[in-house]
């Protein structure tokens, strides 16, 4: 079978990783979470104070990109790769509610973007990629052979988000939850560099009401539409 690029873009917490996922483990693809890549910087500038409650000093961020090393390392037991910076194994700390509160405005920086596109574009060079994210399909692979866009109502989205962080045992409120996917929608859609839009020829999916399962059938059969005509 044809190897093809696949870009999964939308809004925050519409399950592009688990579409993203469930596609390359079908496919024997390699997945790429860039949110993981922007949620471990957003770490980073946390652990250094570079960003909180009443600052953002971007020029400190951009001044330490240097010193930032990201990697994913295949975990076998769970199935997928985890989120390393610096070395360290950050998988769980970066899903916070926390680090989910500034991983926008981190992204809105134009070096960090500029880094982490390069390091994405690296990663896809062979094709045979599922990568999933804000740009993917504008940006990061302009030229992929499948575009997906991925969206749902702020409600459903804050549940499922809720629902999630409940399971981890995380003491969040749903109201907070919904508060954090509104900012983050409007941050990500009203940025300067890069805002997060559909491509024209992305398919658009509105999941607000299809099972995971509904929704990997409907999309695999997309990707076996474009391979035969690829």
């Amino acid at each position: 079978m044809k190897k093809i690029t696949i870009a999964i873009d939308g809004f925050s917490s519409t399950g592009k990783s688990t579409l993203a996922k469930q596609l390359a483990k079908e496919l024997e693809y390699v997945y790429v979470d860039t949110g993981a890549m922007y949620r471990a910087v957003a770490l980073f500038a946390m652990q250094n104070q570079f960003i909180g409650p009443d600052v953002f000093d971007k020029k400190g961020l951009t001044d330490s990109l240097s010193k930032i090393q990201l990697e994913f390392k295949f975990n076998a037991d769970l199935g997928f790769a985890e989120m390393y910076l610096n070395g360290e194994n950050v998988e769980k700390q970066i899903r916070t509610i926390e680090v989910s509160s500034y991983v926008s405005k981190v992204a809105e920086v134009s070096e960090v973007r500029s880094k982490l596109v390069e390091q994405q574009q690296a990663m896809g060079k062979n094709k045979a990629i599922v990568m999933d994210g804000r740009d993917i399909g504008t940006v990061v692979f302009p030229n992929a052979e499948l575009k997906i866009f991925m969206t749902a109502s702020a409600e459903t989205r804050a549940q499922r988000r809720f629902d999630e962080l409940q399971e981890k045992g995380d003491d969040v409120s749903y109201e907070d939850v919904l508060k954090n996917v509104v900012e983050r929608d409007y941050i990500d859609t009203h940025r300067a560099d890069s805002p997060l839009v559909i491509a024209d020829d992305a398919i658009e999916i509105d999941n607000s009401y299809l099972s995971r399962e509904e929704q990997f059938s409907a999309v695999l059969e997309l990707i076996h539409d474009v391979v035969k005509t690829a």
